[in-house]
């Protein structure tokens, strides 16, 4: 089975690296000059940013970045371009196996299966959940979501993480549940983050100590609330929340815990730099 992973960033390395592992014929490719060079040097050595050069694959996984646009929507040019990539080189008669497993927001995947795809492939979306500050518990291999755009697409998927790759699954259905899934887990999370920020606000402005005050609330068994650190910082939860709350105009929880970390940051430098 050959195997191309598109984007070669932190989360396309890793999952490279892992496919590797398990013995597949591996194939990388990334825009970045740099990426491919970083990727051979950790001995991954079929990685090129000549698209032409890769050869026909049963199985693309795309691993590139989603960014911002102005005003806060999602810029999916990225993933769009990897698709129509893929689209060039397979001949009518293939369908291979397309994993979307960048952060996206619901619908794209459907969306690119009609308009790109022109439904000649069988496509998924299994959301990365990696972390690469414990790649071990939190990397390629932990329980992750899978959707597909139908019921033949789905049980190649399942197929190829379940037994090809031994990644747990947690399967939904339909697909737009799996997108929808990845950006709420990190916008959950910066509200988390954003609830402690505005608590240690308040609690040194009541003259309490707010990690007591923090780890006496965390003796009740339904209360776990986080640290407040430097800021809500690294790409994914400053971008994923944004994603979430440009979809509809309910979001204020949402907005407002973006204004709590931008207020927090002005706290912090006015009262411990």
């Amino acid at each position: 089975m050959r195997v191309c992973v598109i984007g070669l960033g932190e989360v396309g390395l890793a999952t490279a690296k892992y496919v590797l592992g398990k013995g597949l014929d591996l194939w990388g490719y990334d825009i970045s000059s740099a990426a491919v060079r970083n990727a051979k040097n950790t001995g991954i050595s079929n990685v090129t940013t000549i698209w032409e050069q890769v050869p026909l694959a049963d199985v693309y996984l795309i691993c590139v970045y989603t960014g911002l646009k102005k005003g806060g929507r999602a810029d999916l040019s990225a993933v769009y371009d990897a698709c129509e990539k893929i689209k060039s080189v397979i001949p009518s008669s293939a369908k291979p196996l397309v994993s979307v497993e960048s952060t996206v927001v619901p619908g794209l995947c459907r969306q690119v299966f009609r308009e790109i795809f022109e439904e000649n492939v069988l496509l998924v979306h299994v959301p990365h959940r990696y972390w690469g500050e414990d790649p071990e518990k939190h990397g390629v291999k932990q329980k992750r979501v899978i959707g597909g755009v139908n019921d033949e697409s789905l049980e190649a998927g399942i197929e190829f993480y379940m037994n090809v790759l031994e990644v747990p699954l947690h399967v939904v259905s339909p697909i737009e549940v799996a997108e929808m899934s990845k950006i709420v887990e990190n916008a959950y999370r910066y509200v988390q983050i954003a609830f402690a920020e505005e608590l240690r606000m308040i609690c040194e402005e009541c003259g309490m100590d707010f990690e007591e005050v923090r780890r006496a609330c965390n003796t009740k068994w339904n209360i776990k609330i986080l640290e407040a650190r430097e800021g809500i910082g690294g790409h994914c939860l400053p971008k994923d929340i944004q994603y979430l709350a440009s979809l509809t105009s309910v979001n204020t929880l949402l907005k407002s815990s973006m204004i709590v970390d931008k207020q927090y940051r002005k706290w912090l430098k006015k009262h411990h730099m």
